[in-house]
C-alpha cells in the first residue's frame, strides 16, 4: 500500500509533465537550500532567478505558476525575502494585477466586434509583409496611448478566433458552437498541413504585434508604467518626455518598422509564412455567412461593443481612472446591454487572465528576492563609477541585461533612485542627469524584448491560452525576436550613446 501511494503522489506531483523535468523541479528545491546555506544568499538569489527563467522556458511542458510558486515558497521559507516584501511589491504593482483582472475579461466581451475588424483586415491585405506592417504600426501607435497588455490581449483575442474557426470547421463542428478546439485528435490527416502553416502565420503576427507594443510604449509618457514613472522623477509633462526621447525612441520605431518588412520578405527567424488558401476559404466563408445571418440582436450586440470599445479608447487616452478600473466598466456596459446576466457566462471571460495574473504574483516574488538580497546593486555601482562619457550608453545595456530577466519598473525604479540621489548631491550636471533618465527608460523597453520575461506583453503572450495552439514556446519566442533585439538593442546604444 506505501509502495502505491508513493507512487500516486509522484504521479500527481507535477502532473503529466515529463518525468525528467519533475526530477529537475525537485532537483532546485535541493540545490537552493545547499548553495544557500554553503555559498550565501546572493548566489542563491542568482540561482532562483534562472531557475524561475527556466520555469518559464518549459511553460509547453507545465505552467509556470506551480514549479515556480514552489521555488517561491521555499524562498520564503528559507527567508530570502518575506511575505511582507511580497506585499509591498505587489502593492507597488496593484494597478498591473487590477488590469489584468478586468482588462482582459473586457476584451473577452468584445471577442465578437474583433472577430469581424480583424478578418476583414485579414482578408482584405493579400500581401503579407503589409499585413505584419499593418500589425506591428498598429500595435506601437495604440501602445502610445494605451497599455501593452490591453493591446497584447486584443490581439491574442482575434488569433485565438481565427484558430478556433478554421480548426472547429476542419474537425466537422459548427464554428458558432463551443467546441474543443486545442486537441487534433479529431481533426483529418488532410487538414494538419494547412493547420501548421497557419499556426506559423498567427506565430509571426502575434510576435510582430508583440514587438509593436514595445516599440510604441517607449515613446510617450503614458507608454508604459517606467515611463510615468522615470517622466514623474524628471518633471517631464507629456510633450517634453516625446521630444527629450525621441532621437532614441523615433529612429528605433521606423527600424523596427523596416525590420518586421524585411523579415517577412526575407522569411527568416520563422517568419514570412503565408496564410494558407483553405485557411483562407474557412474564415472567408465563416465571415460571409455570419454577415448573411446576422440577427437584429447580433448587430445591436456588434454596435454595443464598438461603442465599449470607443468609450475605453477614450477613457484610457485621457487617463480617466485606473485601466483595471475602466476594464470593469466595460464589462459592465457591454453585459447589460447585450443581455448577458448569468453567472457563468461572466466566470468564462475570466479564465484567460487569472492564471497569468496568479504568475504574476510568483515573479514579482522573484523581484522582491531581487531586492531583499541587493543582486543588482554592485553592477548599478560599477556603471555609476564609469567616466561620465560611457555612462549613458552602459546604462542602457545595463538596463535592457537586467530588464530582460527581471521587472522593468523595478529595474528602472532602482536606477533612477540612485541616478537621482548622484544628481542631487551634486555629482552631475542636470543635462547628464537627464541624458542618464532617456538611457534609463529606452533600456528598460527596447533591449527587453529578448526575452518573454522582459516584457509583460510578452510574458503574457507566452502564458496566454494562444501560445500553446500556435506552438509559440519560450525558446521559439527567443529566437523570433533575435532580429529585433539586435536591431533595436544596437540602434538604441548608438542613440543613447552619440544622438543624445
Amino acid at each position: 500500500m506505501s509502495g502505491s501511494i508513493a507512487q500516486a503522489f509522484a504521479h500527481n506531483f507535477l502532473g503529466q509533465s515529463p518525468r525528467w523535468y519533475k526530477a529537475t523541479i525537485v532537483g532546485f528545491l535541493i540545490l537552493n537550500a545547499v548553495v544557500l546555506f554553503t555559498i550565501g544568499p546572493v548566489a542563491a538569489g542568482w540561482l532562483l532567478v534562472i531557475e524561475f527563467i527556466f520555469t518559464l522556458a518549459m511553460a509547453l511542458k507545465c505552467y509556470p505558476l506551480m514549479p515556480g510558486g514552489l521555488l517561491l515558497i521555499e524562498a520564503l521559507l528559507l527567508k530570502m525575502t518575506t511575505p511582507q516584501a511580497l506585499y509591498d511589491e505587489l502593492l507597488h504593482n496593484f494597478p498591473v494585477i487590477l488590469l489584468l483582472m478586468f482588462m482582459v475579461a473586457g476584451i473577452y466581451f468584445m471577442k465578437d466586434l474583433l472577430l469581424f475588424l480583424f478578418s476583414r483586415l485579414l482578408l482584405g491585405v493579400r500581401s503579407k509583409a503589409i499585413l505584419a506592417l499593418m500589425f506591428c504600426f498598429l500595435s506601437a501607435f495604440l501602445s502610445a496611448f494605451l497599455d501593452a497588455l490591453t493591446v497584447t490581449a486584443v490581439i491574442i483575442s482575434a488569433a485565438v478566433g481565427f484558430y478556433s474557426v478554421y480548426h472547429r470547421v476542419a474537425s466537422g463542428n459548427d464554428p458558432r458552437e463551443d467546441s474543443e478546439f486545442a486537441d487534433d485528435e479529431h481533426l483529418p490527416s488532410r487538414h494538419h498541413e494547412d493547420l501548421n502553416q497557419f499556426r506559423a502565420f498567427l506565430r509571426s503576427l502575434l510576435m510582430h504585434g508583440a514587438v509593436g507594443t514595445a516599440l510604441g510604449g517607449v515613446c510617450t509618457l503614458v507608454g508604459e508604467p517606467q515611463n510615468l514613472l522615470i517622466g514623474h522623477e524628471m518633471g517631464w509633462h507629456f510633450g517634453e518626455f516625446f521630444t527629450k526621447v525621441a532621437p532614441v525612441s523615433l529612429p528605433v520605431l521606423v527600424a523596427g518598422l523596416v525590420t518586421c518588412v524585411l523579415l517577412e520578405k526575407l522569411r527568416w527567424f520563422g517568419y514570412g509564412t503565408l496564410l494558407p488558401d483553405n485557411v483562407r476559404a474557412v474564415l472567408a466563408n465563416y465571415a460571409a455567412e455570419d454577415n448573411a445571418k446576422r440577427t437584429p440582436r447580433q448587430t445591436a450586440a456588434l454596435l454595443v461593443q464598438g461603442a465599449a470599445a470607443l468609450i475605453l479608447i477614450g477613457c484610457l487616452a485621457f487617463h480617466l481612472a485606473e485601466v483595471g478600473l475602466i476594464g470593469l466598466m466595460v464589462i459592465v456596459l457591454i453585459t447589460a446591454f447585450t443581455g448577458i446576466t448569468d453567472e457563468h457566462r461572466l466566470g468564462s471571460a475570466f479564465k484567460d487572465a487569472m492564471p497569468f495574473t496568479a504568475l504574476l504574483v510568483v515573479f514579482f516574488a522573484v523581484v522582491a528576492v531581487i531586492h531583499d538580497q541587493h543582486l543588482f546593486v554592485p553592477l548599478i555601482e560599477w556603471v555609476l563609477a564609469l567616466p561620465m562619457d560611457q555612462q549613458p550608453g552602459m546604462l542602457f545595456i545595463a538596463n535592457g541585461l537586467l530588464s530582460a530577466i527581471s521587472d522593468n519598473v523595478f529595474v528602472a525604479t532602482i536606477y533612477i533612485t540612485e541616478v537621482k540621489q548622484a544628481f542631487l548631491a551634486g555629482h552631475m550636471t542636470r543635462e547628464h542627469f537627464e541624458t542618464l533618465a532617456i538611457a534609463i527608460n529606452t533600456g528598460t523597453n527596447l533591449p527587453s524584448v529578448a526575452t518573454p520575461n522582459g516584457q509583460a506583453a510578452f510574458l503574457f503572450l507566452l502564458t496566454s491560452a494562444i501560445a500553446p495552439l500556435v506552438r509559440l514556446s519560450y525558446g521559439r519566442m527567443v529566437w523570433m525576436a533575435v532580429p529585433y533585439t539586435v536591431v533595436m538593442g544596437l540602434l538604441g546604444w548608438y542613440a543613447v550613446s552619440y544622438w543624445l
